[in-house]
């Protein structure tokens, strides 16, 4: 939703211009690109979800954009401090912009912005303030497109939609994995064809993996998969049932409302 007094253009992000978008009936609050991009919507929401109310210590967005999934997760939790990860320097301007907006004051003393880049090496990561074994939540909403993918032509759309390289998203998986305490838990959402790649960085740095299907409608085939798992678990694998959406009209179903309003848990190994 627009707001009238949010700025159509933040200084951080220079001549960019931004729409400020309204979350869990306006309990935060985000500056996102119009026209160019990427646009935060449910994916970030769902991935949310994952993270119960009573959650508490530090917590990483991986990969943060404007925010979405880190500042929904510190609405849920009062508990956790999080930490927004983003490599692209306007993007994370666009964070630190969110941040400071008066619907987010409530939320502000708990949200730091990072700039780095996930696929960095460990002392690349470090420099950055990133150090393996810091967080005891991460959360990634990762560029899961793979390498030939038909790439946007807006040069920021395409870094947050897919990255060069056939590894890339394993290396993600890896990254995110060594940012987490032992114990700690880890989320991510992908589609359907990245769950291979993921399983396979999970093995052995993960366990107690969950992955929930979401479908558009529920006669629809799985639009998103989240994935779950903890450090360290010996736990096994685990498919739970699905959700979806919308119903067969289009509406949203009352699971897909309970998702934009921040009213519902999706117990994902968590």
């Amino acid at each position: 939703m627009n707001s009238p007094d949010a700025p159509s253009v933040t200084a951080a992000a220079g001549a960019l211009e931004t729409r400020c978008d309204a979350f869990y009936g306006g309990r935060f609050a985000l500056l996102q690109p119009v026209g160019s991009g990427y646009r935060s919507g449910l994916d970030a929401l769902l991935l949310a979800a994952t993270v119960p109310a009573g959650t508490e210590g530090p917590l990483a967005d991986i990969g943060a954009g404007a925010g979405a999934v880190g500042m929904a997760a510190a609405c849920r939790c009062d508990g956790v401090t999080v930490t927004l990860v983003e490599k692209n320097p306007i993007m994370a301007a666009l964070a630190r912009d969110s941040v400071a907006l008066p619907a987010n004051a409530h939320l502000a003393p708990r949200l730091t912005v990072i700039e780095a880049d996930i696929l960095a090496t460990r002392p690349a990561r470090e420099a950055a303030g990133l150090a393996d074994g810091a967080f005891e939540v991460v959360l990634t909403n990762p560029p899961f497109y793979p390498d030939g993918h038909r790439r946007s032509p807006d040069p920021m759309r395409a870094d947050a939609l897919s990255e060069d390289g056939e590894a890339f998203l394993p290396r993600w998986v890896k990254g995110c994995a060594a940012l987490l305490a032992g114990g700690g838990r880890f989320a991510t959402v992908l589609p359907a064809a990245a769950l291979p790649a993921v399983l396979g960085a999970c093995e052995g740095r993960l366990g107690a993996i969950h992955v929930l299907p979401i479908h558009a409608r529920q006669e629809a085939p799985a639009v998103r998969l989240l994935v779950s798992g903890r450090k360290g678990s010996r736990a096994p694998f685990a498919l739970l049932p699905g959700r979806f959406l919308h119903e067969p009209d289009g509406q949203l179903s009352a699971f897909g409302h309970a998702v934009g309003a921040g009213q519902v848990h999706l117990f994902v190994g968590f």
